[in-house]
């Protein structure tokens, strides 16, 4: 974990300001993590809460702006801390809905995730001082579909890639991909343990890509971007799983082939962030090879 946490992108503290309209429905607010919100006749969606308290007033405070109704469903891409920390302050009254591994996921690993967070830097160990979390109020295996009025939420659960139980949530009616960390843009993916897996990431590429987005809302880095992307996170995971497979075939060292691509895809990628990740990705395709 503490790699991890050398890793991360910075992280600001979420802004009314960074709020941007990405669809006749959805909205995001551009930060750490990029924060959507859908906004039916009948009911909002959030899609996670930043990083603690503060960082969820915020994302509150934009939510209440463009509500047309006092219905509030929350959901998470992930458990980790930036996505999850600023639910409580979320009203009693929003309706929070994720898969049941996200949530099996998050009670075993969210407190270790948060100390790690807290190491990071002061400010960090301020915003995630007493963190409370409460059951969710819905659990779903693999589909959940939400009635916003005028428009509909698809949240879905395909298998491990980032982490055990990341969720995904297609706006149906705009055709806008809500893929957690799964597809990013000009940032080096990260697999940070054993649960993350190569095959299931490439699988959900398959799938989102079969949806036809139109418009994509990353987690990390731009916040609006299409559906190209989901073609450039395959072609740069199955060229590193050839060039980690062909080295490993050489009998190279995962700890050695990790420094090895690292160093490559730093100089052919020197503007993206968190190249520290590139090892742990060599190593997942050590481990998860036949």
């Amino acid at each position: 974990m503490p790699a991890l946490a050398k890793a991360q992108l910075k992280q600001p503290l979420l802004s009314e300001n960074d709020l941007k309209r990405v669809s006749d429905h959805v909205y995001v607010i551009e930060g750490f993590p990029n924060v959507a919100i859908v906004v039916g006749i009948r009911a909002t969606l959030v899609v996670d809460t930043g990083l603690g308290e503060r960082n969820g007033v915020t994302v509150m405070h934009a939510e209440q702006k463009l509500a047309k109704s006092p219905i509030l469903y929350l959901t998470t891409t992930h458990y980790h801390s930036e996505h999850t920390t600023g639910e409580q302050a979320f009203p009693a009254s929003a309706i929070i809905i994720r898969n049941t591994v996200q949530q099996e996921e998050m009670n075993k690993s969210v407190g270790a995730h948060m100390d790690a967070f807290r190491k990071m830097s002061a400010q960090n160990l301020d915003l995630l001082q007493n963190v409370k979390f409460r059951p969710p109020d819905v659990l779903f295996d693999r589909e959940a579909k939400l009635d916003l009025g005028g428009v509909t939420a698809r949240l879905f659960y395909v298998g491990p890639a980032h982490t055990k139980g990341d969720e995904l949530i297609f706006v149906e009616e705009d055709s806008v991909l809500i893929p957690g960390d799964i597809v990013q843009k000009n940032i080096f993916p990260i697999m940070p343990n054993a649960d993350a897996s190569l095959k299931g990431w490439l699988a959900i590429l398959d799938q989102v890509e079969a949806l036809h987005p139109k418009f994509i809302v990353p987690d990390h880095g731009p916040a609006i971007v299409d559906a190209s992307q989901i073609g450039v996170v395959r072609t740069y995971f199955l060229a590193l799983q050839a060039r980690a497979l062909d080295l490993k075939k050489q009998g190279v060292s995962a700890e050695d082939a990790g420094k090895t691509i690292t160093a490559e895809l730093k100089a052919k990628y020197p503007d993206w962030p968190n190249p520290n990740n590139v090892a742990g990705e060599v190593l997942r395709v050590y481990e998860q090879s036949q």
